[in-house]
């Protein structure tokens, strides 16, 4: 006859659907059952690494209000770090020749948050691609990732002060508060340098330096040179 035994083929198939989908339940359930406590093992295990992580990030981010310094003519740190170089440098881009020059290498475990040195505006603004070597190294100022900020100072007024914010070794991200024609007020917050860096001040030599190799400057508060 006609279609016979169709509905019973129907019947079977629905059956061996339904049997394969209870016997993946089934093993799901048994395998659950072995690796249950391992998975709870591990997430505990994740959790216990993730606490003292979030409890440094929070730590890194820490953005401290700075206490700037009045006075005329004065240059304040941009960033919290060891003052590791003081020199003279050719920087054409902005300063246009010879300058000053002020570095300081940022750990750690230092405040990753960036102040103006000056108040004025932001006539100047250069973001160049680069390499990630370590920061405690000098050269990493002229070969790794960095965003070039020149100012006008508006004290004394129409005095250039740079600024070279510089990626390394495990900082790789710049993030700049910032933009060009801006105008900024001294210890204003600038920038953020992720996880340990180097920030450089190029400064007229004119400037009158108030620092020495191995002082300790905080962002936004220590006087680096002054205008006399």
């Amino acid at each position: 006859m006609k279609n016979s035994g169709k509905a019973g083929k129907a019947a079977r198939r629905m059956l061996l659907w339904t049997f394969v989908a209870l016997a993946a339940m089934v093993a799901m359930g048994v395998l659950a059952t072995v690796i249950g406590p391992l998975f709870t093992f591990v997430s505990m295990g994740l959790f216990l690494v993730w606490v003292p992580f979030a409890l440094f990030t929070l730590y890194f981010f820490r953005d401290p209000n700075a206490r700037v310094p009045s006075g005329p003519g004065l240059v304040v740190s941009p960033g919290h770090g060891k003052v590791d170089v003081i020199d003279r440098v050719h920087e054409p881009r902005f300063m246009d020749g010879e300058c000053q020059r002020v570095s300081i290498f940022l750990s750690v475990f230092n405040v990753h948050v960036q102040n103006a040195p000056v108040s004025g505006k932001v006539t100047f603004f250069k973001y160049t691609e680069g390499k990630f070597l370590n920061a405690l190294k000098t050269e990493s100022a002229q070969h790794n990732e960095n965003i070039l900020v020149g100012i006008i100072a508006a004290d004394p007024n129409g005095e250039k002060v740079g600024v070279r914010l510089i990626t390394g070794l495990i900082a790789r991200r710049l993030v700049p508060w910032i933009a060009e024609g801006d105008d900024i007020e001294r210890g204003d917050r600038i920038s953020l340098i992720q996880f340990g860096s180097r920030v450089d001040v190029y400064l007229p030599l004119s400037a009158k330096i108030k620092v020495k190799l191995g002082d300790r400057a905080v962002g936004g508060e220590t006087v680096l040179a002054s205008f006399e």
